[in-house]
């Protein structure tokens, strides 16, 4: 096997909840409405950072489908699946489509919204403490001053 190499996503996004490689990206969501065997899931338009498994029909809640497994391509653990063919003419929309259960993914704007509280609260406590330390300095000075 060769060396892999990933596609970093910038803006919102969902990882592997295993190894945290990015997978998709929110805008790429076309529903949250999807249910599987462990759970909820979502329905994907595009996926980056996967192998794919190969395709087996797959008697599922809408029908029969051919679908294909899909891992993540850094630490091969089961995502979720790719709908290659459905047999039902309603559900075709899901050719070519990805579903992550939901799961086995996590929302990294979570850790984007920490990282930015700490930022945040971390300037706000330097800031804080930058005040406190010049009003001690002007009190100081002016005890000084009139003391002189």
């Amino acid at each position: 096997m060769g060396r892999v190499f990933l596609v970093d996503l910038d803006g919102r996004s969902y990882g592997c909840r295993c190894c945290n490689t990015p997978l998709a990206l929110a805008h790429n969501i076309l529903s949250r409405n999807f249910n599987c065997s462990q759970g909820r899931a979502y329905l994907f338009s595009k996926v980056v950072n996967i192998t794919l498994g190969p395709p087996v029909e797959r008697m599922m809640i809408s029908g029969l489908h051919t679908v294909e497994d899909i891992f993540c391509c850094s630490c091969g653990q089961l995502l979720g699946w790719k709908y290659v063919l459905a047999y039902e003419k309603n559900e075709t929309y899901k050719e070519g489509k990805f579903v992550l259960e939901r799961w086995t993914i996590v929302d990294n704007v979570e850790e984007e919204l920490e990282l930015n509280l700490d930022a945040q609260a971390g300037s706000q406590g330097s800031q804080a403490g930058s005040q406190a330390g010049s009003q001690a300095d002007s009190q100081a000075g002016s005890s000084d001053t009139e003391n002189a």
